[in-house]
């Protein structure tokens, strides 16, 4: 592995090779805000010998370098090529409106952080994707790159460009602009695509690229791969999907996602920016996926199922978080890291580590009812800097709770911020979303109703005010959820419910929401079918982008894309869908069964709890690949129902549950 270098090191190097492809952007950086977005260089980036590798890769993320610097998976992935000597990745962002002008004037190509090469310049352009609000900066960071945003319209002269990420659970939006998409958990699909391009181009001479659609054909080999121009799209006159089929042999009917049964040891080099970015930690991830089942959360169905780090690891990557990057702060991350089992010896442990200097340790999105009088003592006893707590409720009602599979009473949540305000945390954060399945606007009061008992607990805990901030987002359907068959709440619908929350909040809470027409963009995103690309195109010519930016979202621009292709962005947000039709990502398989998604719809409409198959009986998802007890559970059960064994079957709660399947 080579060592890191400067960036200033690595283009000396490169002129002194004759070099001719790196750019210079010394001159424009003085005219545009926060240069180092640009400029690379920060500590353990890895610069490589550009002709020293095989393949190169540039990993992007299509959003501003603060952003993107947050994502613990692209840095991963950063870490995992970077080891091994045969390959090179390197980073590009998107740069903020100033630097793409300045660039577009002076002709300079969208280039990497590391040794500042044209992204055109490189093997396979990745795409990082974890939201669908950053479709219209994908198709600008091709186009300032210089490179067709057209997949039909790219030859083999271009890169290979790729994508990763959640939302490549439902890829069709995307599928004009993107050559593969690589469905899941990266960590090992990355490195067998990257040998098989390597083997390929050796090949074919070592320094060119080897033909495109071959290379796509052997990719099909890998689990998780999907290749939209070895597919065709089907519609009905009433224009819901037909049928999504391959049109080549090598390509399944079905994609099934990627997964790592072991996690990879944690980073522990992350790169550590110049500037300032969104989460300015160190961070651990303690665990992967999560069981809880809550019905609105896609990543809680695709992460399944769980896979768990010691304790020991956990501590230790700490340590070397500690050493390596200076970090005062270090967040433990997972979907629900009160879950994490082995959450009371790692802070203990890490308070004996640090007593006295000054850490800060992070528990991202505690579940309230999980948050036990234990945990807050044993967090309370850590001589740590104290930082906040942040909850997820979600709604406000106990009835809509227990209908979204969150169920917590009002008692155990205030009881756990008396215990929270008690031990000495004065800064409350509490998310909430509107527009839930089965919500009414009782509902709504009730956010109003449970914060101000929490404010009234909160303050007489303390004998003063404590900070309390209530972040309330719109609940946008999901693929691969039991709530992907629902309608999105319309603008009208929301709006009474945003008013509810103005002026109940106003006196008690610091309250921050998103707003309608910002949903409906990614609901038709995260919902549509592959007529949408013609909406995405236009909408980027029409000079969209930064969508998730207020300041940035042209709401007018996205209705004149509809309009122009003709389609109609109610269609994909606002109706309900029959359980049985035809999706767009049903041909993508994210390893739970939709008849799990089915039955877990009727219990939201019948206002019934699916409880954690950790401490209740399995829940027959279907997902049986990680876990060797629950795939022999389901297994057995299968051939319980085949072998006609009804009455067995029905004596228990799994087998009543594999018969509704």
């Amino acid at each position: 592995m080579v060592s890191p270098l400067s960036i200033s090191d690595a283009n000396l190097k490169l002129e002194s090779d004759g070099a001719d492809m790196v750019v210079d952007i010394e001159p424009i950086l003085k005219r545009v805000i926060k240069p180092a977005r640009y400029t690379g260089g920060e500590w353990n980036t890895i610069v490589k010998d550009w002709d020293s590798v095989e393949v190169r890769l540039a990993l992007c993320f299509p959003d501003l370098y603060e952003i993107g610097m947050s994502n613990l998976g692209v840095l991963i992935l950063y870490d995992l090529v970077n080891k091994d000597p045969r390959y090179l990745c390197e980073r590009a962002y998107t740069p903020w409106v100033d630097m793409d002008e300045e660039l577009r004037k002076a002709g300079i190509p969208l280039f990497s952080l590391e040794t500042r090469h044209p992204l055109g310049e490189f093997d396979i352009v990745g795409f990082s994707l974890g939201h669908e609000q950053t479709y219209t900066n994908l198709l600008g960071m091709l186009d300032l790159a210089q490179i067709p945003v057209l997949a039909s319209e790219r030859d083999d002269s271009y890169p290979l460009i790729m994508a990763g990420g959640t939302c490549c659970v439902n890829p069709e939006p995307l599928a004009d602009f993107i050559d593969l998409f690589f469905i899941g958990e990266g960590e090992e699909g990355l490195t067998e695509l990257l040998e098989i391009y390597r083997e390929m181009k050796a090949q074919h001479g070592g320094g060119k690229r080897p033909p495109k659609e071959e290379f796509l054909r052997r990719a099909l080999r890998v689990q998780g791969v999907y290749v939209p121009r070895f597919y065709c799209v089907h519609y009905h006159d009433d224009g819901t999907v037909a049928s999504t089929r391959p049109t080549i042999p090598e390509a399944p009917e079905r994609v099934r996602r990627h997964f790592v049964e072991k996690l990879p040891p944690p980073l522990t080099t992350p790169v550590v920016p110049h500037i300032q970015v969104i989460h300015d930690r160190g961070a651990v991830e303690v665990q992967r996926g999560c069981t809880r089942g809550c019905r609105f959360c896609q990543a809680g169905y695709v992460f399944r199922s769980l896979r768990e780090r010691t304790t020991d690891e956990v501590i230790q990557a700490v340590d070397e978080l500690v050493k390596n990057c200076g970090y005062d702060e270090i967040s433990l991350v997972s979907l629900s890291t009160s879950d994490y089992t082995h959450i009371k010896e790692v802070v203990h442990g890490l308070s004996e580590r640090y007593r006295g200097k000054h850490l800060m340790l992070s528990l991202p999105s505690l579940r309230i009812d999980s948050f036990s009088v234990g945990l807050a003592d044993t967090l309370a006893s850590v001589q740590l800097k104290r930082g906040g707590f942040t909850f997820a409720p979600e709604a406000g009602s106990e009835r809509l709770r227990r209908a979204i599979n969150k169920y917590v009473s009002d008692e155990v949540i205030l009881d756990a911020v008396k215990t929270a305000v008690d031990r000495g945390w004065n800064h409350l954060k509490f998310y909430f979303m509107v527009g839930h399945p089965t919500e009414t606007l009782d509902d709504v009061r009730g956010i109003v109703d449970l914060m101000q008992k929490v404010h009234r607990v909160a303050r007489g805990a303390a004998g003063k005010s404590p900070t309390i901030r209530v972040g309330v987002s719109t609940f946008v359907p999901k693929p691969h959820t039991p709530f992907q068959w629902v309608p999105q709440n319309t603008p009208e619908e929301l709006r009474p419910k945003h008013d509810i929350l103005r002026q109940g909040l106003r006196r008690i809470a610091k309250l921050s929401w998103n707003e309608p027409d910002e949903s409906i963009i990614e609901a038709v995103l995260s919902l549509g079918d592959r007529r949408m690309g013609r909406v995405i195109h236009r909408a980027w010519q029409l000079g969209c982008r930064f969508d998730a930016w207020g300041e940035h979202f042209n709401v007018q621009g996205w209705m004149q894309a509809f309009k122009d292709c003709e389609l109609d962005p109610s269609f994909y947000a606002h109706r309900q869908r029959s359980l049985e039709e035809v999706l767009p990502w049903t041909h993508i398989d994210s390893g739970v069964e939709y008849a799990f998604f089915r039955r877990e719809y009727k219990r939201t409409l019948q206002e019934i709890e699916t409880r954690d198959c950790r401490v209740a009986p399995c829940t027959v998802c279907g997902y049986q690949d990680l876990d060797e007890a629950c795939h022999q559970k389901f297994t057995e059960l299968i051939q319980m129902s085949k072998s006609g064994e009804l009455k067995r079957l029905k004596e228990t709660e799994e087998g009543r549950a594999v018969l509704k399947v």
